[in-house]
Order: C-alpha cells, then structure tokens, then sequence
C-alpha cells in the first residue's frame, strides 16, 4: 500500500482548480502532518479548509513523533516542509508531494520520490482521470498559484499537449 505525505501548497493549489479528489483516485489516502493542517486551516473560511475537513475519511492528519528532529531544519524549510519529511521517514512513505524546489532537494537527499502539483496532474492524466493538463495549469495561474515556466513546458510536453 501506498503511503503519500503532502504538503500545504499541492493542497491548495489542487484545491483552488477542483481537483483535490485527484489525490483520492491516485493514491486513495494520503498523510499530512499536524503542520500542513494548521497552515492549511489557518484562514477558517478558506476553500482549503472546507475541502479538507470533508475529506477527512481519507485525508489523514498525523502527529510526528520525533518533534525534536523539527529543529535541524527550521532555518532553511518552513514547519510544514519539515514535518512532511519527518513523517515520511517515521512511516516510511513511498512518496512525498511537495512543490516547494528547495524542500524537494532536501527530500531527494532523504531518498524519498517527490513530486508536485504537476506530477499528480500529469499522473492523473496517465491514469485517465483527466482529459488535458494544459487547462488546470491555466486555472492555477488564474488562481494566483505561479509555476516555473520550464517545469510546466517539461510537464506539458511529457503530457503530450
């Protein structure tokens, strides 16, 4: 069984163009640590929130254990960034999706496989819960939600589009 930890921003940036079932349909339950859900929940009336809170069947919060291991890298990754690592490690997850460029370096120094927001679209499309792309990564500009430009033409062209 998969065991998926996600950061705040795939959430919300799934979130904000509808797609956030797209993590049940790939991954059917997916982790995120007490940090993630604070930051996610820190506006009480955000569409992140209301998303998350009904998907609690199958979006699990967890509390890490090693809270001490929090304080190696606080000076270089927010607390959510960290704690994803963190659980990842303690419940030996097979994937973490962040999007965050300098948290995946350190993930990937960890030995675990990343994505992002992208890969989980480009995934789902794969996996035919999508038609295209290139329309959700247009809605996530006009949400405010900006990706580098080499990423999206290596996604889009990986996608076909």
């Amino acid at each position: 069984m998969h065991k998926v930890v996600v950061n705040a921003t795939p959430i919300i940036s799934l979130c904000h163009i509808d797609q956030l079932h797209l993590l049940k349909k790939l991954y059917g339950e997916i982790l995120i640590p007490e940090a993630v859900y604070y930051e996610i929940s820190a506006k009480h009336d955000s569409i992140t929130k209301e998303e998350i809170d009904k998907s609690l069947d199958w979006v699990h919060v967890c509390r890490i254990s090693n809270e001490l291991a929090r304080d190696f890298f606080k000076s270089q990754l927010h607390a959510g960034e960290v704690e994803v690592m963190i659980l990842g490690k303690e419940v030996e997850a097979t994937l973490l999706i962040i999007d965050d460029k300098n948290a995946k370096r350190h993930a990937k120094y960890l030995q675990f496989a990343v994505t992002g927001t992208l890969g989980v679209l480009l995934k789902a499309k794969k996996e035919g819960y999508i038609r295209a792309v290139k329309p959700l990564i247009e809605k996530l500009f006009f949400n405010g939600i900006f990706l580098d430009d080499r990423i999206i033409a290596f996604c889009l062209e990986q996608a076909g589009e």
